[in-house]
């Protein structure tokens, strides 16, 4: 199955990339079936035809669409100092589903700025890959105070700092949907933690080893596809 992204209503066309990469990079034949998925749970199948430097869906079957799952995940993250780490991070945590992920601007953050139309590209990228009908939302870097204000419900957050209370992610019973704070190669500041246990934010525990931010962020990931196959 080759699964491509674009429009379905009110028309059905491929993204401006796409069509690039099916005509230049791929060279798929006329007449390959084809998926095109909106990331919003549309999808069609329908035969290629390429007109010069366009090219289309012909005999389009509109397919049911999906039920999203009910385990629902948001991944607030500071980005960390080598950018490769956070697209591995990015690419995986995608393939696992997780429906949104904010980048944290930290008292401890190393990078300060992101490429966000780049990884936006990644996250679909990435979906493509793992047949993902709903894409997630990439948000831009946001300071960890403005995040809070604007979320208050179902929040955790997984740090090492050992003098404040945490508990194991194994030992709370979670709601389906869950937001995640993961600090950056620093970890939160004491000043930070603080602040969310004053928010009532509680703070787990992802083991006893000391996990980079990007193998937190991928953990958590795992941790919640998982969930969807014990249901």
């Amino acid at each position: 199955m080759k699964l491509f992204y674009g429009t379905i209503f009110p028309n059905v066309a491929f993204h401006p990339d796409e069509v690039q990469h099916i005509t230049k990079v791929l060279r798929i034949k006329e007449g390959t079936v084809l998926h095109l998925t909106d990331g919003q749970g549309n999808s069609v199948r329908g035969e290629l035809t390429i007109q010069g430097k366009k090219a289309n869906l012909v005999h389009i079957k509109h397919l049911p669409k999906l039920d999203k799952s009910p385990f629902q995940l948001h991944i607030a993250i500071a980005p960390t100092k080598n950018i490769d780490r956070m697209e591995f991070f990015l690419e995986k945590a995608v393939e696992m589903g997780v429906d949104e992920i904010t980048f944290l601007l930290t008292d401890n953050s190393e990078r300060k700025n992101i490429n966000l139309e780049r990884l936006e590209k990644q996250a679909i990228a990435a979906s493509k890959q793992s047949l993902r009908m709903y894409f997630p939302k990439i948000n831009p870097l946001t300071k960890l105070s403005d995040f809070i204000k604007n979320h208050s419900e179902n929040i955790f957050v997984a740090h090492c700092n050992e003098r404040f209370e945490r508990v194991l992610l194994t030992e709370f019973h979670f709601n389906e949907k869950n937001t995640f704070l993961v600090g950056p190669e620093g970890d939160f500041s004491q000043r930070e933690i603080e602040m969310l246990s004053e928010k009532n934010i509680k703070a787990v525990s992802l083991g006893t080893q000391r996990l980079r931010t990007e193998t937190a962020g991928i953990f958590l990931s795992a941790w919640n596809y998982q969930r969807g196959f014990s249901k």
